[in-house]
């Protein structure tokens, strides 16, 4: 048996998706004659909202097929073979004198570490923060006492700043090692949803439960996390191989080093640096975070016509989703863009450093809050910033002025849409409609000007930003939208130079990987990541006791 795909079945919004799969089925026996297809299911669905008049739904179709037909076949018809197996797995013929060991339990860690432990490797992971539950207990007293917890919060703890968001699960449609990272999330408690939406997410409320489970798993088959563990260094053998970690919790043996730290790990880029481990800087995006209400977001994206159908049409309703976006625009080389779009959701408080303001975005798996936000950006090459000695040191600035900006307590500097374009610091308004949701509103937010927190290279691209994009959609012409600010933790400061093998350049027995190496963005693609490294390491070492 064979399962094929067929990509690109362009239907009304109106329409069913068995239409979808009819047509598949069609199209297949056409080709290869009656009785070829036993079988078919959604395998992708997407909204295209680019003409409102005309919003269409996206499909590909999975095929179970009596045989796998030609490639030139294939190929001709625009058809392609599924790639739903697990990935291949090589075992290498050195020995580990220790158990592997992963720096970081987010998206990178936990999946290198969850296929490692499927395999025999019995990995050790070190992470900074807590696991699920205390992390949460931590998040919520911090937000309740202004009392931050350096080690564990919204970016630091089991699965990583991740755990804390719209829990996005953007993937390569064909590749193996998404599918895996799909499918153990369902297992372990993500919505079957996630295996067929073109952009599948899951919500903070329903990824603290499958982190928690997928943690789980990794001890049940032979894995063991230690919490409130962080790297402090590495002690070598007289080859320069890593032989132990030192962390604040003691001495740990290991045979090979996974680093998969996540972008906020600014305590551990300074231990590379005198491990000898090389950093390059690279480039980042800064800027701030905009809400509007749910429902204007709806009507700019899907239009009123076919809001008010769907009032009456629940199926419909339910094939339109949530109104999301993404746009940019570019001016002499520079870009500014939106980034992590919550439909539903709230500006949350990713403060993970004493005195400095980081705001993220997030959405429960409803995603039916008042407001939908959005983060808004603009790139930063490090020649930007030299007076800064670095990216992460000037990103550090902004969050340190954004505190002072607020008042300290962790209040976050908000401002409306129409008074920053204006760039008075004068007359300052509350929005009349929009109620800032960072920590709750209410006593935590401060108006302030937000052009005080960025250099004019950024503070004019935001500008021309937002009014580019006001001609792009409606809600985003409104002056009534707050922009709350800062954020600065949208990718790493730095790469980690690493071989063709997975290695890092500067020590055969350390691989680095996933966000804070500077190698991946969000949640699947550190995942991906994550798995690969555990791929290399398998491909080099065998599992330990064989």
């Amino acid at each position: 048996m064979a399962i094929l795909i067929i990509k690109d079945i362009r239907l009304p919004i109106t329409e069913d998706s068995v239409s979808a799969t009819e047509f598949a089925h069609k199209k297949l026996e056409k080709i290869f004659g009656p009785g070829f297809v036993t079988g078919t299911r959604i395998y992708k669905k997407s909204v295209d909202t680019r003409h409102k008049n005309n919003i269409t739904c996206v499909y590909s179709v999975a095929a179970e097929c009596a045989a796998m037909p030609d490639s030139e076949i294939l190929e001709k018809y625009g058809i392609t073979p599924a790639s739903d197996e697990e990935p291949a797995v090589e075992y290498g013929d050195r020995s580990l004198a220790a158990p592997p060991l992963v720096v970081g339990n987010g998206p990178a860690g936990m999946f290198c570490a969850l296929m490692l432990a499927e395999n025999g490797y019995a990995p050790i992971v070190i992470e900074k923060g807590d696991n699920v539950q205390k992390r949460k207990e931590a998040v919520k007293r911090f937000y309740r006492t202004g009392l931050l917890d350096v080690c564990s919060n919204i970016q630091n703890g089991a699965g990583g700043a991740g755990t804390f968001s719209d829990g996005k699960l953007v993937t390569r449609v064909n590749d193996s090692r998404c599918r895996y990272v799909l499918k153990r999330f369902v297992e372990n408690g993500a919505p079957e949803s996630v295996l067929t939406s073109a952009k599948p997410h899951i919500g903070t409320d329903r990824l603290t439960v499958t982190v928690g489970n997928i943690n789980r798993l990794i001890e049940k088959r032979g894995g063991k996390i230690l919490y409130r563990t962080s790297l402090l260094g590495f002690v070598r053998d007289r080859n320069g191989l890593i032989t132990a970690v030192r962390t604040t919790g003691g001495e740990i043996e290991c045979g090979v080093v996974i680093l998969a730290t996540g972008n906020s790990a600014g305590d551990i880029y300074g231990n590379l640096g005198r491990e000898g481990i090389k950093l390059t800087e690279k480039p980042l995006s800064v800027g701030l975070r905009i809400e509007h209400l749910r429902s204007e977001t709806e009507r700019s994206v899907f239009g009123q016509e076919i809001l008010k159908k769907a009032e009456k049409d629940q199926k419909l309703r339910e094939r339109l989703g949530h109104a999301e976006y993404a746009m940019s625009y570019r001016e002499n080389g520079r870009g500014v863009y939106t980034f992590c779009m919550c439909p539903g959701g709230e500006v949350i408080a990713g403060s993970s450093e004493e005195n400095g303001i980081v705001t993220n975005g997030m959405s429960m798996y409803a995603r039916n809050g008042r407001n939908s936000n959005c983060a808004v950006c603009v790139s930063v090459m490090p020649q930007d910033v030299r007076e800064f000695g670095s990216t992460m040191e000037f990103c550090r600035s902004i969050e340190r002025a954004a505190y002072r900006l607020g008042g300290g307590g962790y209040r976050a500097p908000v401002e409306t849409v129409a008074d920053f374009l204006s760039g008075k610091e004068k007359g300052l308004s509350a929005s009349k409609k929009i109620e800032p949701t960072y920590m709750g509103g209410n006593g935590n937010i401060a108006y302030a000007p937000l052009n005080r927190l960025f250099p004019s290279f950024v503070n004019d691209m935001l500008r021309k930003g937002l009014r580019a994009f006001g001609g792009k959609l409606e809600c985003f012409a409104s002056g009534d939208a707050v922009l709350t600010a800062p954020e600065t933790r949208t990718s790493s400061p730095y790469r980690i130079e690493r071989l063709e093998d997975g290695s890092s350049a500067d020590c055969e027995n350390l691989y680095p990987c996933g966000e804070g190496a500077g190698y991946s963005g969000g949640i699947t693609s550190s995942a991906v990541d994550g798995i690969e490294a555990a791929l290399n390491v398998m491909k080099k070492y065998k599992p330990r006791g064989r």
